[in-house]
């Protein structure tokens, strides 16, 4: 049975990133067929993911849910494969693109395609935006499993004392998320034990990686990670999610 992994949390936390690794380290590990949808239209991730990508080598998640009635092949045409990984995809939206870009569509809509999704995949690993509204949304209502993540700073605390009261709804499950911590900078002192026992119950700190911060800064996001601390990490949170 396919699985739907949901990562959403505060805007700069790392959420594409940790979502690409997540998907990927699935797809090393267990031979997985996966995809990873970005529902980012504010900041689409194509050109964060495949900046030296043609145009025309690169398909809007965008057109496939503008729609009337979608249909399977629409959801493969929307699909951005990586040449030396089978079975894995990427759907996002384009460079230039917005929200205003296409039709709006229904949660029926969105249901529908995430049954798609995961009709095509072994594993869907979906990167929110953080308002949870649209695509969002119905990730979270959705997903076998929601990753919440942090970062170790006062604006991550705002957020989340201000936006979670928003999702207090029983269709969020926000009592079931497994909650993270995401170290993107090394450069400050940061409060990471503070903002532990402030969160509570977090799972997991994901290590400041050098490479990663490289990697995402030249878009090269599908590459290897040699960095072993970071790599431990990823793989323990991959078993806990799979």
């Amino acid at each position: 049975m396919s699985k739907l992994i949901a990562v959403w949390g505060v805007p700069g936390s790392g959420k594409t990133t940790f979502a690409a690794k997540l998907a990927l380290s699935i797809y090393d590990h267990y031979s997985a067929t996966v995809l990873i949808l970005s529902c980012d239209n504010q900041t689409p991730a194509l050109p964060l993911l495949f900046p030296n990508r043609k145009a025309d080598e690169l398909y809007s998640v965008g057109a496939a849910l503008s729609k009337a009635d979608i249909t399977q092949g629409d959801v493969i045409g929307s699909i951005v494969t990586l040449g030396n990984k089978q079975n894995f995809g990427v759907l996002a939206y384009k460079d230039g693109e917005n929200k205003y870009t296409y039709p709006k569509y229904d949660d029926a809509k969105a249901a529908v395609f995430f049954t798609m999704l995961k009709s095509l995949a072994d594993y869907v690993v979906v990167d929110c935006g953080s308002q949870l509204a649209g695509l969002s949304a119905a990730a979270v209502k959705t997903a076998d499993t929601v990753l919440r993540l942090a970062a170790p700073d006062l604006k991550s605390m705002s957020f989340f004392a201000s936006q979670l009261p928003l999702y207090g709804d029983s269709s969020f499950k926000t009592d079931q998320h497994i909650v993270g911590m995401n170290i993107t900078d090394n450069e400050l002192y940061l409060p990471i034990e503070e903002c532990r026992t402030h969160y509570r119950d977090v799972s997991f700190v994901l290590p400041y990686c050098r490479e990663v911060k490289v990697q995402m800064l030249s878009g090269d996001l599908t590459h290897p990670v040699t960095d072993k601390k970071y790599r431990e990490m990823i793989r323990k949170i991959t078993e806990k999610v799979v």
